[in-house]
């Protein structure tokens, strides 16, 4: 059947950008600086990379890690296009394999195991710590690298929810875009038409909070690193599904997570993200504090729970987004306590030295 659409062009003067801060940049926009067509009935074009897998959630943990072997021409910012993955997550993950040249037949992990963010799991959840979007639905949950504010332009801590999806949207940059690029003696135009050099990309939702979408790129580098002025970049091939998959009045709720953890059956599994590619030691240890506190309180929620110190140290020391299983819930035996050194109901000790 055709695609249908119904024309709707956004009034420049809708909401006044003069009574906030300057939201928007040359990959994203506002409600006042987007038009496009919006997506009726429509059917999406058929693209040639996988769909992203819908994970099941056990527990608190989706996914798996996987493994996937490189052609000679590869870059990781083009696996990462071909499979939905961020540039910065498959560095972090494969410390000893250059990006830009991994060579003929090198093994590299993709990483595609997740603890889920603490929060309720419906609709949208963007964590801005691990430049990932998760889409929550009946079955389980859809995860997609996300490009993020810099922190000069940071994305909102925000509950907010989808307003509308646009199909080849314009973008109208704001003056402070503008002003920006004349500051580097160039020029950029009051509108920039959809197609090819569009910063929008393909597709784009219209989020609540105002001045910001999620929306595509006419760049392949920067989906999954702190790139924009606040907006989320997702790749075309994602977006241009994802579109049709996500509803008017999908909340979508914006976070900063760096470190999470969560239970699967008795195992207790903890993910720390760095900030960046190199890992400062003064980034070691606020996050090192963070997971000191996250771990305190966890022992409250989950009593009986013992955790391998040396397992959350090499989790913290990495900071690489890959979870590791750090601990287990003990069985107790009625009017007992396991202890460390003694056997446990299962026939293996606990080292004293090793257990958090």
């Amino acid at each position: 059947m055709a695609s249908k659409f119904s024309m709707v062009w956004l009034i420049a003067g809708l909401l006044a950008l003069s009574s906030g801060p300057a939201l928007g940049d040359a990959d994203a926009s506002s409600p006042r600086q987007a038009v496009g067509e919006e997506i009726s009935e429509a059917e999406p074009e058929v693209r040639q990379n996988p769909p992203v897998p819908v994970f099941p959630i056990e527990g608190d943990i989706a996914g798996r890690l996987g493994v996937m072997t490189t052609g000679y021409e590869d870059t990781f910012a083009a696996i990462g296009n071909q499979n939905s993955l961020g540039y910065l997550e498959l560095v972090k993950a494969n410390p000893d394999v250059d990006p830009w040249l991994p060579g003929e037949g090198t093994a590299i992990t993709v990483p595609r195991r997740y603890v889920l963010p603490d929060v309720e799991r419906k609709g949208i959840v963007i964590n801005l710590a691990e430049y990932r979007l998760y889409y929550f639905t009946d079955t389980g949950v859809q995860v997609y690298p996300v490009g993020v504010g810099t922190e000069d332009n940071p994305s909102p801590l925000t509950n907010a929810e989808v307003t509308m999806s646009l199909e080849s949207p314009a973008w109208y940059p704001p003056e402070s875009i503008r002003a920006e690029y004349e500051a580097m003696g160039e020029y950029l135009p009051r509108m920039i038409p959809p197609g090819p050099g569009n910063p929008l990309g393909t597709h784009a939702l219209m989020l609540s909070e105002r001045g910001y979408l999620i929306h595509g790129t006419n760049k392949l580098f920067g989906v999954g690193m702190q790139v924009s002025h606040g907006c989320f970049r997702m790749y075309n091939e994602d977006i241009s599904r994802f579109v049709y998959e996500v509803g008017k009045g999908t909340p979508v709720r914006v976070i900063r997570e760096p470190v999470k953890m969560g239970m699967r059956g008795n195992e207790v599994w903890l993910e720390v993200h760095r900030p960046h590619e190199d890992y400062s030691a003064q980034e070691r240890e606020v996050l090192w504090q963070a997971v000191s506190a996250r771990v305190a309180i966890f022992r409250e929620q989950h009593p009986g729970v013992e955790m391998q110190r040396g397992a959350i140290e090499e989790a913290v020391d990495f900071a690489d987004g890959l979870p590791r299983m750090i601990g287990e819930q003990i069985t107790r035996v009625a009017g007992e306590v396991a202890r460390p050194g003694r056997s446990t109901p299962d026939g293996e000790g606990i080292p004293q030295q090793l257990w958090f």
